[in-house]
């Protein structure tokens, strides 16, 4: 069968497009704009990629067209689409009916922290000889791929709570139909299509509606969101994490670098890995409480976790010039900025610490997080705030409310011109960004040389 996937190069649909081939249907897609680490994934994997939405990439006609979320009524391959009446389905959907089906379904919902959550949860199946299926939306280098159909039932989904279509407004992760389900954590997030954080709390609910009563949720003790969530009806057992929980964690080094597992009360071992930072540490806990239901003893999943290596883009070191490090990473929003620095900041101590931030998620452009930005930057000791054109708000002004050293910049040889006249040997540089941000991470490294 031909598939064709509009949008191809979004880290969901990228993904769908490596088990559709895994499947063994011939896939093609195209998308506005091709970067990596999707693009770069996809041609490994053989599959056939187009710049643009240009209709004459759908004759002949393919079999099915997938077509992703950020697709929408005026593109003029989705126009050709509907004009031809060619068969068409949400990604979502075609997971849901040609590899989800009959598997048990773990998945990992929340604002923050999913791809790192969901990448430590099939790396904990997978060192305990499970050989899960995934389907991540990410690249975690334990894997080297972000997406398998794997050898046995068990599936791990990044569930996402965006919309599935321009013709489908439901989550994603209302197709998934999980067995077990970690609910990391909610705030209020994707401005572009949900109005406040109730619209959210609800999607949620959706989600909790559809686990079997035989299945399991589990959720931080510290969420309150979370909390509302469940009340709204709750048919499933819950296991909590975090202070009060089932779970919880004594802290062995500030930086969350180490610590000490205990299930209701009695310790179950140490993990001591490469991650820094509490939010991680939170992960790591409903990561345990998962594997648990699918019959991984902690003992085994503290093993897993002490050799789990990062996400491609989540606090990923890129390179080490003249003493100066430089890490790209995906927060775009205040919440995960500040988890992100303050985790970095109690690894390096004093050591000089620049964060380099792109507000480019249709939330950040739309201002949704902006009265968030000053204080999300604080374990920094200089910001560099970069201004796209397109921002429809003032960002000068936030910059001018930060504690810390702030400047904005319209440019990247401006940002680039300002790390070269600061950054000293023993400085670390975060990039901040949940796009390719015009491939600043590798020019830096070549100007600092």
């Amino acid at each position: 069968m031909h598939i064709h996937i509009l949008g191809i190069c979004g880290t969901f649909m990228g993904s769908m497009a490596v088990l559709a081939k895994e499947l063994g249907h011939h896939v093609t897609g195209s998308d506005a704009n091709v970067y990596p680490p999707m693009s770069t994934q996809l041609e490994a994997q053989g599959i056939e990629l187009t710049q643009g939405y240009d209709p004459a990439q759908l004759d002949p006609a393919p079999d099915l067209v997938v077509i992703g979320n950020a697709m929408s009524r005026g593109n003029p391959a989705v126009e050709y689409v509907l004009n031809k009446g060619l068969p068409y389905v949400s990604g979502p959907q075609w997971l849901a009916d040609h590899v989800l089906q009959g598997r048990w379904v773990l998945a990992v919902a929340g604002t923050h922290g999913k791809t790192t959550t969901s990448s430590m949860l099939a790396w904990v199946l997978e060192h305990a000889g499970m050989s899960p299926g995934f389907l991540i939306g990410g690249v975690p280098q334990n894997f080297s791929v972000s997406a398998r159909l794997g050898g046995t039932p068990f599936f791990v989904i990044e569930a996402d709570e965006y919309d599935s279509a321009f013709f489908d407004k439901r989550s994603k992760f209302v197709h998934y139909r999980p067995r077990t389900a970690i609910l990391n954590n909610l705030e209020f997030d994707h401005a572009d299509i949900f109005p406040d954080l109730p619209a959210i709390e609800r999607q949620f609910h959706h989600l909790v509606r559809t686990i079997p009563s035989e299945g399991l949720v589990i959720h931080p003790t510290t969420e309150p969101a979370l909390q509302r969530v469940i009340e709204m009806g709750c048919w499933t057992p819950v296991q909590t994490t975090g202070a009060g929980g089932q779970w919880q964690v004594k802290l062995l080094s500030e930086d969350g670098s180490k610590f000490e597992v205990m299930f209701e009360g009695v310790a179950q071992g140490v993990v001591e890995w490469d991650m820094t930072g509490q939010h991680n540490v939170a992960n790591a806990l409903a990561t345990l409480a998962a594997a648990r239901h699918v019959g991984v003893v902690p003992s085994m999943g503290i093993a897993a976790l002490s050799a789990f290596k990062s996400v491609k883009r989540r606090m990923e070191k890129v390179a080490e010039v003249r003493g100066i490090t430089i890490y790209d990473d995906f927060a775009h929003h205040p919440t995960a900025i500040a988890t992100t620095l303050d985790g970095l900041r109690k690894k390096i101590g004093d050591a000089p610490l620049i964060a380099i931030i792109e507000p480019r998620s249709n939330s950040m452009k739309l201002g949704a997080h902006r009265d968030g930005l000053p204080e999300s930057v604080v374990d920094a000791d200089q910001v560099i705030w970069y201004a796209p054109a397109n921002l429809g708000w003032d960002l000068g002004a936030i910059a001018a409310l930060c504690t810390v050293p702030s400047i904005v910049s319209d440019s990247l040889e401006g940002i680039i011109e300002r790390v070269k006249s600061q950054a000293q040997p023993g400085t670390h540089v975060v990039i901040m960004s949940n796009g390719g941000f015009g491939g600043l991470h590798g020019k830096l490294a070549e100007a600092l040389q």
